[in-house]
This record gives C-alpha cells, sequence and structure tokens, in this order.
C-alpha cells in the first residue's frame, strides 16, 4: 500500500478507513472492531477516520474500547471537532452550530483523547468552516496543540481555499490536508479550484463519500456511468467500486479517499483500487458520464 507523507513526521495509508458508522453496526464488540481493523492491516491500511460527531459522539468510545497498545502502535488516527449536534454529549444544545473557541478544541480534543485510550491524536480536522471562526484564536489553539504532543499534526475539513489561507495566515504549523467531498458523484472540486489550490500548495487532499453516497450505484441518472464503471471492472478482475476508488487515485493531487463499510467481506475488497489501472482516456470516460456532457 502506498503512502503519503503529510509533514515529516506524520503519513498515512493511500486508502483510509472510515469509521463514521462504527458505532452503528448491530455488534460493536472490541473483538469485532478488532477484525475489522485487522482486515485493514492486512491490505496496509493503517489509517482510521474519526470524528468526535461520528455515532451521535458515541464513535470514538467504539474505537477506544477495541483499542490495544500494540494494535495502537500499528495504526493513524485522524479526528475532527468543532460540530456540536444537539445528541449525545451535546443534548442540551438548542441548535446545531459549530464552535472553534479555543475551550471547545481543547475540550473536544482531551475527550477523544479519552475515550479513544491513547496519548496522541495523528491529526486533527476542524470539521467544518465556523463563520464566527477567530483564526487567531483557533490557530494559536492548533499550534499550541501540536506543541504540547497531544496532536501530531493538524489539518481541515470541508474548507474552501479562502477558508484555509484564513486559518494558516494565523498559524506557525502547516495545515497537513483538506478533507473534502470527491468523487465520480461530487466532481465540483477538480473545477471549482479547491483541488488546484491544494495541488498548488503541495497538499494531499483526503475525499470522503468517494462512492457518492452509494449513488453511483443506485442513481437513475448515472446508468451510463455504471456501465463503463461494469466493464472496466470486468476487463480488470475487480468490482465496480474499485474502479470509481482508482478513478479518484489516477489523479495527480494524490487523493486519499476514505472508505467506510461495516462489512468483513467489503472491507477485505478496499485495496483492490489500488491495482487498478485507468489510461487517460478511460478517465476522461469516466468523467464524460459522470458531468453527462463531453468535455469542450
Amino acid at each position: 500500500m502506498d503512502r503519503i507523507q503529510i509533514t515529516p513526521d506524520v503519513s498515512l495509508s493511500r486508502l483510509v478507513y472510515g469509521m463514521w458508522r462504527l458505532s452503528d453496526d448491530e455488534n460493536t464488540a472490541p473483538e469485532h472492531v478488532r477484525a475489522k481493523i485487522d482486515a485493514c492491516l492486512d491490505q496496509g491500511i493503517t489509517t482510521m477516520d474519526q470524528a468526535d460527531i461520528y455515532g451521535g459522539y458515541m464513535a470514538e468510545e467504539v474505537l477506544g474500547n477495541a483499542l490495544t497498545p500494540a494494535l495502537r502502535d500499528k495504526i493513524e488516527i485522524i479526528t475532527k471537532c468543532d460540530i456540536v449536534a444537539p445528541v449525545g454529549r451535546h443534548s442540551a444544545a438548542r441548535v446545531k452550530y459549530y464552535d472553534t473557541s479555543r475551550a471547545h478544541i481543547v475540550a473536544s480534543v482531551e475527550q477523544s483523547l479519552r475515550l479513544m485510550k491513547t496519548d496522541v491524536i495523528d491529526l486533527l480536522l476542524i470539521h467544518r468552516p465556523d463563520p464566527l471562526m477567530d483564526p487567531h484564536e483557533t490557530g494559536a489553539t492548533l499550534d499550541e496543540l501540536v506543541a504540547s504532543g497531544k496532536v501530531r499534526s493538524v489539518g481541515v475539513s470541508n474548507f474552501r481555499p479562502w477558508d484555509w489561507s484564513l486559518l494558516q495566515s494565523a498559524m506557525s504549523t502547516p495545515l497537513a490536508t483538506n478533507q473534502i467531498e470527491i468523487s465520480l458523484a461530487a466532481n465540483e472540486a477538480f473545477t471549482n479550484g479547491d483541488i488546484a489550490f491544494l495541488q498548488k500548495n503541495g497538499i494531499a487532499p483526503m475525499a470522503w463519500s468517494p462512492l457518492g453516497g452509494g449513488s453511483l450505484f443506485f442513481d437513475t441518472k448515472h446508468a451510463d456511468l455504471r456501465t463503463t464503471l461494469s466493464r472496466v471492472a470486468n476487463e480488470q478482475g475487480v468490482d465496480e467500486t474499485a474502479v470509481a476508488i482508482a478513478w479518484l487515485l489516477a489523479h495527480p493531487a494524490r487523493i486519499l479517499p476514505v472508505l467506510g463499510t461495516n462489512n468483513l467481506d467489503r472491507i477485505a475488497l478496499i485495496s483492490d483500487a489500488a491495482r487498478v489501472t485507468l489510461d487517460r482516456e478511460t478517465w476522461f470516460e469516466l468523467y464524460t458520464h459522470a458531468i453527462g456532457h463531453e468535455v469542450a
């Protein structure tokens, strides 16, 4: 499995296991969660993507209950903070909102460390742009967390280039990545400047929902795209999902797709995407079907 060096001290596996629905599984026993992680490790997938809000603020604890010191040493943990939703430990909130204040970020990190039974987060992301963000306060807090050793690297999620630039202008620590929605179904980042901005700055983007939330495989508007995905999959001895992920891997931006499933058989197939090869014409064939017309 290829790896991407996001900072001098932190590298991530090119394919990332997403734990958004980890606590939604009917079986959250530690041994079952460990089986999922082991299935990832067998393929060289070492990076686990979490967020404090996942599972109604329960998913981090499900992961923490499964981790042993030896297993923790084999993986990188990503988590996120700043979304306050009226569920779980924030059930008293009157409305869903974002909080990038120092007090909230520090409290979230301490909670994440405790729930996941670890003394360090490999990559902490600000989950959503906050219209009330004070970049100096937020930036200084992220710098302090890295200096403290509680967080190895920091980045953002769902930020536009101007949001990134504002926060980075108030920091001494380089932001390491932006986790954004990228897929054949959500391909705007290739033309709206999001990916170009990251490439210009030498930043590898992460892609959430890289299969379009499954819409690639059930939405009628993607019928022609599915036909091509199926043809390429048959030619290369994989399934259609592997081809859709390989389409992202083929881009020179060094995209890191985040794939989430609770099915052990599906987890075992994640790395199939890494053995798919797409020439330029096939890449554009898929893109043409995705946007619904030929390129200009």
